[in-house]
């Protein structure tokens, strides 16, 4: 696999994946990602010099059940909800002049974005940008002359205070998301690029008349997605297609996805997996029983390295309370 944790900034979470496709063993898939809010950051460089990129480090732990704790201190016991993700409450946020339109635009290799309300999108025009407790009230944007900048975004609330805004949140590739809570988005995250890492982030969706919301969706997605111990809550969405939706079509450069560890509900199919080339591994994942509107999966089941999946039922903290059974796939 391609080196795709540039830049990280982020938790201490790590997986070991063993992929298999259609029967035949494939290689061992390592994601490790780390990073360090608040304190473990970098300091602040020289005027106009780069942040240092941060390493991730090489430590694996086995997937499986996990807190969540953030920097300031807030946690929870498992999967992740608004009480642990998200603008630590009570920080005190500078709000930033827009600079290009109803954007605010970074054009500055390296650049850290640190405790700022941003009334607008972000759009995300140099590599290695870093941002850090935060809330941006639009979306994220990195794409440059048909090319994406890195970033990494961690313990940040993306997506307006009320309202629902139909465009996705998080987008397109060659980024990390880590404790980030999107909030008031049709679509989360979009996955229309290669090098891809969302982590420990809760995705609370919404929709207006007509729209098509989705979780996490391919577009045109690239290699590379480490999708892991995230919670999608699209239950009460009216106009929807699902949490995990990469729907034939639509992405047929879409290879190498790890889906570890997360906590899903609502949506028609609520996982739509579909024509992923590479390894496909969708691994210890709850789906809350009976949330869905035809069936739970519907996937490619022959290309996709299926276990351990389950049904569950939660109560309204996002605790599990009991299991319903397995979650097998469906073609």
């Amino acid at each position: 696999m391609r080196a795709f944790l540039r830049g990280l900034a982020a938790v201490g979470a790590s997986l070991v994946v063993t992929a298999c496709v259609s029967g035949t063993p494939a290689p061992t898939v390592t994601a490790t990602v780390t990073v360090t809010a608040g304190p473990g950051l970098p300091s602040p460089p020289a005027p106009g010099k780069p942040y240092p990129t941060p390493r991730p480090t090489t430590t694996a732990v086995p997937v499986g059940k996990r807190p969540v704790v953030a920097p300031d201190g807030r946690t929870c016991p498992d999967h992740p909800t608004p009480a642990c993700t998200g603008a630590p409450p009570g920080v005190r946020l500078k709000e930033t002049v827009l600079n290009d339109g109803n954007s605010y635009r970074v054009d500055l290799p390296g650049r850290r974005l640190d405790g700022l309300r941003i009334k607008g999108d972000l759009v995300v025009l140099a590599d290695d940008v870093v941002i850090t407790n935060s809330v941006i009230e639009g979306r994220i944007l990195n794409e440059k002359d048909r090319k994406h900048k890195r970033f990494t975004i961690a313990d940040s609330t993306v997506g307006p205070e009320q309202g629902c805004d139909s465009l996705p949140a998080i987008g397109d590739g060659e980024y990390t998301a880590v404790r980030v809570h999107v909030r008031n988005h049709g679509d989360g995250i979009r996955d229309a690029g290669d090098d891809i890492v969302v982590m420990d982030s809760f995705i609370d969706l919404c929709s207006n008349p007509k729209d098509h919301s989705d979780g996490i969706q391919g577009y045109t997605a690239g290699r590379n997605l480490v999708f892991d111990h995230n919670t999608i809550d699209q239950r009460d969405v009216p106009d929807h297609n699902a949490p995990i939706f990469f729907p034939r079509g639509q992405s047929p450069r879409a290879a190498n996805v790890t889906m570890t560890n997360n906590l899903v509900m609502g949506g028609t199919f609520s996982i739509q997996l579909w024509e992923i080339a590479g390894h496909a591994v969708f691994r210890n994942n709850l789906l809350v029983d009976g949330t869905w509107d035809y069936r739970p999966v519907e996937a490619e089941c022959a290309r996709i390295d299926w276990r351990d999946n389950r049904l569950v039922t939660i109560d309204s903290n996002y605790v599990v309370t009991g299991e319903a059974g397995p979650l097998p796939c469906m073609g």
